[in-house]
């Protein structure tokens, strides 16, 4: 028999094992089905699991004794809860009366001083948005992430008031952390972790060491919580670094941790048990550093629980993601949360690479040690070990242990970005007995670089100075380099500049859904960090600091966030779409010397699918003029215009909902910006009508006129193109005609266009974003 047999044969075999395997799942259950017999309802859970199959396939699972834990219960947010099953049960669960779905857990990751100043918050304007917030003094910020480090001067609650009479939530203890641990700054603190104990333990890892515990011991909560709300605290700096004052940009907001995330990730249901918490604690803001692949929102538990956190009134912001500068790599994009990509401010960390031969490249580093001098310089690629099976991109990227220390011992080693963190490629060329590290980009990154704490004198090069590097080594028999450290360098421009690694759009759920909304500082942001965990998280690492320096979308989020408490507190009326609207219709997109906003992959000019509407801008967002405000009932009609069906709105919005009849088209949606796609396949011309309503926010009566910019080969008019407000709170509608023809767009591609709606009033500047995308499908 034919080889095809024996691998069907072999698949067959595998399919009962396949079934016995568990794994954490999430439950939606539609409540008002609970039989009266049971008193609540998780005794009716536990029925509806117990009445699973446990045939022999079953018991041939060790873990069978233990899959019918119930992990969480969900109120709030979601109703329904968590527990551990097998594909087999799964299956037979989404039969049962008042399951209205079953959804598979998944780990996601966290998407890992001057800033204030950078973004105008020194305080010294009257007017300004910290004096009008009293620096957000009674708004109350949720940080979902890897805890928090309690004793760190950024959390001290001298000077502040008692704490806001509405808040619920609790000071939870667990190891290393008491009740007295928290204060009138850190007014609540939790853990979860039921579900990820649940998927270790699945998974035969150990997480013994791990703290049962809202303290972190993975710095990346501090960091943020101290970013969105750290009080002042003098000589700050890393290990000499940045040194000032470091302050959080909401100094007075109160913090309540959530501690979601652990060594190995974040799961799903754990984060869906978090927001339930802290809706039920009372927080007005929730701040979310994480993020995953782009689901549909009905299948992802952030949408999820942020829709449920919205229609509370709380306002979810949430980190874009790493992946840049991929286009479609933009995570959180439902459109009830704030999405947040990342920019650089005007702060470098520069050091010198000098080749032998008198060529000079500046690179990035947050290494404080003495200058290398002129040392031998290899290339990792030329130096991995064969014969341990590493290939040419995991001996160049200097995977661990991959180094031949015959090869490396004396010499910098220049080592491909990517495979590892770029601090552990210091240390594996620390233990191949290498000097000095180069980690250059590959042409994926580009020339975005963020500095790093290296353990050895290092840097970062971008993937151009890569290139030359690995040339000049491989023509020169005996090649040699320098490093030379520069330290802290301010008032660099340009400046802000897309950082590489922000995600990009198009909204890969709904194009017609700009995403991310606005760009904030994320690279090479001082925050506080935990004792006993060294800048690098590396096991080499000894040194130890009360502050840390990090790049990523992660960083980024809590700027918002801090800033959305700030508005919250100057405009408390506010819903969570007007206090989006105001940042992203005020958002600039020119930088410090009057120019567009470059994209740091190439330092070409900025597009909107990089930076959403723009950088944010504080000061203006306080009186925006107009803003675009939406209702849950809006979200819904969105949800049905998208084809989504009555089932999967009703597991978002814990209701059921008709869309018969519905009228609305997906990009009428009342978003700060306008999205419309044109299927090139359909007809040779186009006409698409765009519905939007703005409400006056301003205590002046107002007269505002329209302005447009064209996208390429598209005709655009505003009807009304005037608009007069009379009072505060006054709503106007207008619509926006927007006409073209094809533009012979090659099947399977994208073409996008991009101009602007403007209204102004002659003090406020009111801008949207107009968007025209070309689509072609493949058949």
């Amino acid at each position: 028999m034919g080889s095809f047999f024996w691998v069907l044969l072999s698949l067959l075999l595998q399919i009962p094992s396949i079934l016995a395997q568990s794994q954490t799942y999430i439950i939606r259950v539609q409540n008002d089905l609970k039989p009266s017999a049971f008193s609540n309802v998780e005794n009716w859970y536990k029925s509806t699991l117990q009445t699973l199959d446990s045939s022999q396939l079953m018991k041939d699972s060790e873990e069978f004794s233990n899959n019918q834990d119930i992990l969480h219960i969900y109120k709030s947010v979601f109703h329904g809860f968590s527990t551990t099953l097998t594909t087999q049960q799964a299956q037979q669960l989404k039969t049962q009366p008042g399951i209205l779905a079953v959804i598979p857990d998944q780990l996601r990751q966290i998407h890992t001083t001057r800033s204030p100043i950078f973004l105008g918050l020194e305080g010294k304007n009257p007017s300004g948005l910290i004096t009008e917030s009293d620096s957000g003094s009674d708004v109350i910020i949720g940080i979902f992430d890897t805890g928090i480090w309690p004793e760190r001067l950024s959390f001290h609650d001298k000077g502040l008031p008692p704490i806001p009479a509405r808040w619920k939530g609790e000071c939870v203890e667990g190891e290393n952390f008491g009740k007295n641990h928290c204060n009138k700054k850190l007014i609540g603190a939790r853990y979860f972790r039921a579900a990820y104990e649940a998927s270790m333990r699945m998974k035969e890892v150990n997480i013994s060491s791990e703290l049962k515990s809202p303290r972190d011991t993975q710095g990346h909560g501090t960091h943020t919580a101290s970013i969105a709300a750290g009080r002042e605290v003098s000589n700050a700096s890393l290990l000499t670094l940045a040194a000032g004052v470091a302050i959080g940009v909401a100094p007075k907001a109160r913090v309540a941790a959530y501690k979601i995330c652990w060594k190995k990730g974040c799961s799903d249901a754990d984060i869906l048990a978090a927001f339930d918490a802290a809706v039920e604690d009372g927080v007005d803001i929730i701040s979310l550093s994480i993020g995953g692949g782009t689901l549909p929102y009905h299948l992802d538990p952030i949408a999820i629980g942020s829709y449920a956190a919205m229609e509370r009134g709380i306002i979810v912001s949430a980190s874009a993601g790493n992946e840049g500068p991929a286009s479609q790599s933009v995570a959180n994009v439902a459109p009830w949360i704030i999405t947040i990509g990342a920019s650089t401010i005007d702060r470098k960390f520069p050091a010198d690479l000098k080749l032998e031969n008198g060529e000079n490249f500046t690179g990035a580093t947050i290494y404080t040690g003495k200058d290398l001098p002129y040392t031998p310089i290899i290339y990792a690629g030329h130096a991995f070990i064969r014969q341990k099976g590493f290939s040419n991109f995991s001996g160049g990227a200097c995977m661990p242990k991959s180094l031949d220390s015959n090869l490396v011992r004396g010499k910098i080693v220049i080592c491909n970005r990517g495979g590892t963190s770029r601090a552990m490629k210091g240390e594996t060329v620390k233990s191949a007995g290498g000097v000095g590290v180069i980690v250059a980009n590959l042409a994926a990154t580009g020339e975005g670089l963020v500095a790093d704490a290296h353990i050895i004198p290092g840097l970062s090069v971008t993937a151009s100075v890569g290139d030359k590097l690995r040339s000049y080594v491989k023509l020169n028999q005996n090649p040699r380099a320098s490093i030379v450290f520069h330290g802290t360098q301010v008032g660099v421009k340009p400046a802000p500049v897309v950082a590489s690694f922000s995600a990009r759009g198009p909204n890969a759920e709904s194009i017609y859904v700009l995403k991310p909304d606005i760009i904030a500082p994320g690279v090479n942001i001082l925050a506080a960090w935990p004792d006993n965990t060294p800048p690098t998280e590396l096991a080499m690492d000894t040194r130890r600091t009360d502050f840390n320096i990090l790049s990523g979308t992660s960083m980024s989020c809590p700027h918002v966030s801090g800033l959305v408490a700030l508005l919250k507190g100057a405009h408390p009326d506010w819903s969570p779409a007007m206090v989006k609207s105001a940042f992203m219709t005020t958002a600039y997109t020119m930088d410090s010397d009057g120019k567009p906003i470059e994209d740091e992959k190439a330092y070409n000019e900025s597009k909107v699918w990089d930076m959403g509407a723009g950088h944010v801008d504080p000061d203006k967002a306080i009186d925006p003029g107009l803003v675009y405000d939406l209702t849950s009932t809006d979200y819904l009609n969105f949800l049905c215009s998208s084809n989504y069906s009555r089932q999967e709105i009703r597991l978002i919005a814990r209701r059921s909902l008709g869309c018969k009849g519905t009228k609305q088209k997906p990009w009428d949606l009342n978003y700060p910006a306008i999205v419309v796609a044109f299927e090139e396949s359909e007809t040779s011309t186009f006409e698409v009508v765009v519905r939007r309503t703005v409400t006056h926010v301003s205590e002046n009566a107002s007269t505002y006129i329209a302005e447009v910019i064209n996208p390429k080969h598209v005709n655009v008019t505003v009807d009304p193109p005037r608009m007069k407000f009379t009072k505060k709170g006054e709503k106007q509608s207008y619509i926006v005609r927007i006409s073209g023809k094809k533009m012979g767009v090659s099947a399977g591609s994208m073409l996008s266009e991009e101009g602007k709606l403007t209204w102004r009033d002659g003090d406020h500047v009111v801008n949207t974003p107009l968007v025209v995308v070309y689509q072609k499908p493949l058949f």
